[in-house]
């Protein structure tokens, strides 16, 4: 299991930006990097247009894997958001994992969005450190 992931600044910025222009539906990306850090955010479209779920579009997610298979990038977290709460993974989220990576909620919290780092495993979510630097 994962115990952390560190982020820069830029990057948690990148994901509020695209959660809080798509909320009140549910939002969502991927985030490339290696080993336990992030380098880039890909935002991706939801494509179920939910408040409630989401569902990456297929084609951008496929576009994303080959960007970063073009930089030999791995994949090393998945975010959305829960525009309504909760601030932790729902059962859905647990039961529809698949990639072993470092999961991220963003949730609103007043005036802001908090994001909360997990390590979803064997229909198991624990919460991890997001080192933003």
């Amino acid at each position: 299991m994962q115990k952390f992931l560190v982020l820069q600044n830029t990057h948690l910025a990148e994901m509020i930006r695209h959660v809080a222009a798509q909320s009140p539906l549910e939002a969502c990306g991927l985030l490339a990097g290696r080993g336990e850090r992030v380098e880039s955010t890909l935002p991706i479209a939801n494509a179920d247009r939910s408040p409630a779920r989401f569902r990456m579009d297929a084609l951008e997610q496929l576009r994303a894997f080959d960007w970063m298979e073009a930089r030999g990038l791995d994949l090393v977290g998945i975010f959305h958001s829960h525009p309504a709460g909760p601030s932790a993974t729902s059962p859905t989220d647990i039961a529809e994992a698949v990639y072993p990576v470092v999961h991220i909620v963003l949730s609103p919290s007043g005036e802001e969005w908090r994001a909360r780092g997990f390590w979803i495993e064997a229909g198991q979510s624990v919460e991890i450190s997001l080192r933003v630097e």
